[in-house]
């Protein structure tokens, strides 16, 4: 349905309404996540963007069994990381190629494992995220409690401050742990209070990159070492291989080390009914000892004031429509999520720091749908932690880009801190994570348009342009990408595939912003740069819909799964190039004939924001509410894609991103049913 005359005047008053101040707190708290039982399915999680811990219904990880199968319990954080030793006689260096046609050369790609298994499977293994710690209580007689001891659960996290709430009674003595992250160091704080004796245990596994980052049958592969004691403080290291972190705990009671279990239990002081805990973890040593647990809970509850009432924030609470709470829930907790997930200073895993996917590694091209939308609810900021990576990396891409006889920087696909693109049979050869670091630095020259946002990017801009520039082949007066290429929509054969629709719409949209960046820096546009952009070949369309690729062999009949990113060509970009009756039959195609029991989280919000463009809210708002295994949103905001990953957050990066722009530009909310009130939220590109 197109937006009629009647539908905006409907929608006026909620744009009426946004000039009035929202209850900010009271739009936070209503979504608060409560727990009476336990729900393996929805630990409950608390962070900075650098460092997260993962509780149960104990506030603490005191029955890590229950939830392994799930959402495994783990405390992590952005710089610990951990690598296998190289098994002998293997030299990453030798990792063969294969070799693709490309236009009259060869360029070699590290897509195949046959012959190399061994060499291909550590490379994409290591380095994997650490599990820092496991953290639980435990009896007065060190023994740990079992879930059948436990009664009368009442947990809540209060979001408007960042503190975890868990109030039960464990073996008939009611119980309550308060925990909180500091804001600003990666500090964990802890305070349990009991009538009851009950202690603190703190064990170290040794690294591993599965699914719970932790190991706990290797106890003489790893070191945890007490270099410094006091009658309330502890100093660890703990080592594996040539990896190490440091651990320091604050605490009001008494200390037993055992060093050679990886374990230190802290117990309280005799007769005292609370026991306060503060653990900081460090990459290095720290110069300081861990904050109080006053101090952390102060820093984290004005960190959260802080972080609430400003941005943007947005009020369905006077809709009728009946997904409106459930909306505006996963607003508030993507929010929350992202913020503690994904705002660090490093792009983040699509698990973030709760658990390990794809080895704790991140994925580049899917660091935009984590993070673009930080902008869009004024919060640039926390976008631009992550931004400073790329220029750490700049040397190695553009290493490999020359490797394979192009200009500029090529930016890798699945990497850790090092940069190092992971070996796999479809990553290396993406293209589409190559302007997002144009279309990312764009948006927060936006928030901040001044000389030092040009300044810090430029080169990154610059270097990501000359590559796309060079990576277009021009043949017969037009430039073609790939083959070869997989695109977006990865089941497609990369020596058959050329010209995929979002790609060619994201490389004239970004090259535009790259000239742009060189005339803000009073530059003239680059030829090379002018060439590509202006004589990209056209977008490939078959019976009045777009393909996802110009050598694509039917429609929807046989490729209707994974992502149908042909949409994204407007939606997530303006569309330059785009018909937009075109698009429209496609949009309803993709709706009619789509599996989306085999797409992922981010797919619905990228449909949502098609639809938007579009003018069609009803459908926009459909398409944030299909009906799928892969759009289900737990109890605690995280959106589940399969047994074995039951969280992924660019679902939720997707959501606020389709939401902002829903509201902020397109008046895409349906105009019977909805009452949108909102501020501070600004329009995608």
């Amino acid at each position: 349905m197109t937006l009629t005359r009647r539908n905006l005047l409907l929608s006026l008053p909620a744009a009426a309404a946004a000039q009035s101040p929202l209850d900010r707190q009271s739009i936070v708290s209503r979504h608060n996540p409560t727990f009476h039982a336990p729900d393996p399915h929805a630990p409950l999680s608390i962070g900075n963007g650098e460092f997260a811990f993962t509780a149960d219904f104990t506030g603490l990880q005191t029955f890590p069994g229950l939830y392994e199968r799930t959402i495994p319990l783990c405390t992590q954080s952005q710089w610990g990381w951990h690598s296998f030793p190289l098994p002998t006689g293997l030299d990453p260096a030798q990792l063969r190629l294969e070799m693709f046609e490309t236009y009259g050369r060869q360029v070699g790609y590290p897509t195949s494992a046959k012959g190399q298994e061994p060499l291909f499977n550590w490379l994409r293994e290591n380095p994997h995220r650490l599990n820092l710690a496991r953290i639980g209580l435990i009896l007065a007689d060190g023994r740990p409690p079992a879930p059948s001891d436990v009664s009368a659960i009442d947990q809540r996290l209060d979001l408007w401050t960042g503190t975890l709430r868990s109030r039960f009674r464990l073996k008939g003595s009611p119980v309550e742990v308060t925990t909180c992250c500091h804001p600003s160091v990666d500090a964990l704080a802890i305070s349990v209070e009991s009538p009851q004796p009950l202690a603190i245990a703190i064990e170290f596994p040794y690294g591993s990159p599965a699914i719970n980052a932790s190991d706990w049958s290797a106890p003489t592969r790893h070191r945890t070492t007490v270099l410094n004691e006091t009658a309330s403080s502890l100093h660890l290291e703990h080592a594996l291989d040539a990896d190490r972190y440091h651990v320091r705990l604050g605490f009001e009671g008494a200390a037993t080390t055992d060093p050679a279990r990886h374990r230190i239990v802290i117990a309280p002081r005799p007769k005292s009914e609370k026991l306060e805990l503060t653990a900081h973890f460090t990459a290095r040593p720290a110069s300081s000892g861990p904050p109080s647990f006053a101090q952390a809970r102060a820093a984290s509850e004005a960190h959260w004031s802080h972080f609430w009432t400003t941005g943007g924030a947005i009020d369905l609470a006077h809709s009728t429509d009946r997904r409106a709470q459930e909306l505006e829930r996963r607003i508030v907790l993507s929010q929350y999520l992202t913020a503690i997930q994904c705002a660090g200073s490093a792009p983040p895993q699509e698990t973030g720091l709760t658990c390990n996917s794809w080895y704790g590694k991140f994925h580049l091209e899917m660091h935009w749908w984590h993070a673009a939308h930080f902008p869009l609810w004024n919060r640039a900021p926390l976008l631009e932690r992550s931004l400073g990576w790329y220029a750490s990396i700049l040397p190695s891409a553009r290493e490999k880009a020359r490797s394979q006889g192009y200009t500029g920087a090529r930016w890798p696909k699945m990497t850790a801190l090092d940069g190092r693109d992971s070996p796999s049979n479809i990553g290396p050869l993406l293209i589409w994570q190559q302007p997002h670091i144009i279309a990312m630095a764009e948006l927060c020259y936006r928030s901040h348009p001044d000389n030092s946002t040009l300044a810090r990017y430029s080169e990154l801009v610059a270097e990501s342009a000359e590559f796309m520039a060079s990576y277009a082949v021009e043949r017969n007066g037009r430039y073609i990408l790939g083959p070869p290429v997989i695109p977006a929509q990865e089941n497609h054969p990369p020596r058959e595939t050329w010209n995929p629709t979002f790609e060619l719409t994201y490389w004239r949209e970004a090259l535009e912003i790259a000239q742009q960046w060189r005339e803000r820096a009073g530059q003239p546009r680059n030829r090379a740069w002018e060439s590509v952009r202006t004589r990209m070949s056209p977008l490939p369309a078959r019976d009045g819909v777009y393909l996802a690729h110009e050598n694509c062999p039917q429609t929807y009949k046989e490729r209707n799964r994974d992502h149908p990113s042909m949409l994204a060509a407007l939606g997530v970009l303006n569309g330059t190039g785009v018909d937009r009756e075109t698009m429209r039959r496609t949009l309803k195609k993709v709706f009619a004939e789509w599996r989306w029991e085999d797409t992922w989280g981010w797919d619905f919000p990228m449909v949502a924001m098609t639809a938007a463009r579009l003018h069609e809210p009803e459908l926009a708002m459909d398409a944030l509410f299909i009906e799928s295994p892969k759009n289900h949103w737990a109890a605690n905001g995280h959106n589940y894609q399969r047994d074995n990953l039951q969280l992924y957050l660019p679902g939720n990066g997707g959501l606020l991103t389709a939401v902002a722009m829903m509201a902020a530009k397109w008046n895409a909310f349906p105009g019977i049913g909805w009452r949108v009130r909102h501020e501070g939220l600004k329009p995608l590109l």
